[in-house]
């Protein structure tokens, strides 16, 4: 694997400091990455790793997570999300680049090439549909999780075993991953989360349909070139979906990946980079130039 180290920096938008992760050279075509609801930047490491020798990846903690400050205002809705994207692509004048979102990720990555389909070569949307976040098992599920996650955990093995309950298929490395970035330890000694978990979870609770955001348009309008990766058993975007997303939009190609749930990337890693690589390696030799 090659072993390129991150490197560290910071956008401000809104009076929120966003911290946002690199890997590359400086003038590799440029890859941002969004994570999921209650992801982290360094969720997309090991997917980075696998193409730092060709490409410049870039990964934020959305507001809320991370190393980012906690809204407030509790603004954990698109919309928000979308703003501080474009302060990151403005703040590192990125003209062209490709977009890759998983979950909440992928929605606001639908919604910020709706705005700005000129800044995109292309997009890669793991798990993500319409109607997946209100009207999917998988949906349910996460609302549930929301509501029955404790506030803290009495130690770091107590809060190993939460995340293998939440996420049986992924792997030890991915695990790993989550315990170390997505939870710290308090002073008192117990393990608390490090994203503002009553804040993202009251948010997305109140998300009745009418508020979340329809994909359909978005889809339907879609006019760069755009990768969809779902997992063979998610619970949130069906196989059904993810056909008509491609059949109404040539710019479109779904793919299932055998193996993975809804957490396409921590279940089946090395699958996500070859089919991730080889689209972006394709789409290399003309989107980028085109937009040169």
């Amino acid at each position: 694997m090659n072993t390129s180290r991150v490197q560290e920096g910071w956008i401000n938008s809104e009076g929120l400091r966003l911290r946002y992760l690199a890997w590359g050279k400086t003038d590799a075509p440029p890859v941002v990455m969004l994570h999921g609801l209650r992801s982290y930047a360094h969720t997309w490491e090991p997917v980075a790793q696998a193409l730092v020798d060709r490409y410049r990846v870039i990964a934020l903690d959305q507001r809320g997570r991370g190393s980012s400050d906690w809204d407030p205002q509790q603004d954990y809705y698109a919309s928000a999300y979308v703003r501080d994207l474009k302060v990151l692509v403005d703040a590192l004048a990125m003209k062209r680049f490709v977009l890759v979102g998983h979950s909440m990720g992928g929605t606001n990555a639908f919604v910020y090439a709706g705005a700005h389909p000129q800044r995109l070569a292309g997009m890669v949307i793991e798990d993500i549909g319409p109607g997946a976040s209100a009207g999917s098992q998988g949906a349910e599920r996460i609302k549930y999780e929301l509501k029955a996650t404790p506030d803290s955990f009495a130690s770091w093995d107590e809060a190993r075993a939460f995340w293998r309950r939440q996420r049986p298929n992924i792997s030890e490395a991915a695990l790993d991953s989550r315990v170390t970035h997505s939870l710290k330890a308090h002073v008192d000694g117990r393990v608390v989360w490090r994203h503002d978990a009553v804040g993202i979870a009251a948010a997305r609770l109140a998300a009745t349909p009418e508020r979340l955001v329809d994909l359909w348009p978005l889809v339907h309008g879609l006019q760069v070139p755009t990768l969809v990766l779902r997992g063979d058993d998610s619970d949130f975007l069906s196989a059904e979906v993810a056909a008509e997303m491609q059949a109404v939009n040539p710019n479109i190609r779904a793919v299932s990946i055998l193996g993975a749930t809804h957490y396409v990337h921590d279940d089946q890693l090395a699958s996500f980079n070859v089919r991730l690589s080889a689209w972006l390696d394709r789409l290399n030799d003309t989107a980028w130039r085109e937009g040169a």
